[in-house]
């Protein structure tokens, strides 16, 4: 069977929005919070999603910083701060509704004579 075609039983059984395109960081931060009673190397991650270790090692990074993951050399693991993990799930939401709802933000139609670039 093709990969454009899914067992019917798949698609009964299937939560709302599961056939959805999730981004590379939404995949992370689930992979990790499925399997919160482990900590990972970021190889692994990758590995096991499909993806490149550069991009994993950098959006593993970027979570670090807002809190969303701990890190101890070599390992990683979801926050035991759920309510932050939470918070950012549904602030993450909110923006992809009003993407959906508004039309997604593109900086450089904002952009204004008195911004300065940032590089």
């Amino acid at each position: 069977m093709s990969s454009g075609a899914i067992d019917i039983d798949e698609f009964e059984n299937a939560d709302p929005g599961g056939f959805e395109e999730r981004t590379d960081t939404e995949r992370i931060v689930l992979f990790l919070d499925e399997h919160d009673d482990r900590a990972w190397k970021a190889a692994t991650i990758a590995e096991r999603l499909g993806l490149e270790m550069d991009a994993v090692s950098a959006i593993l990074s970027r979570l670090k910083e807002r809190g969303l993951v701990r890190h101890k050399r070599p390992y990683w693991a979801i926050t035991d701060d759920k309510e932050r993990l939470h918070s950012a799930y549904r602030l993450h939401r909110h923006h992809e509704r009003a993407d959906e709802q508004y039309g997604a933000e593109r900086l450089e139609e904002l952009r204004t004579d008195e911004m300065e670039d940032v590089q």
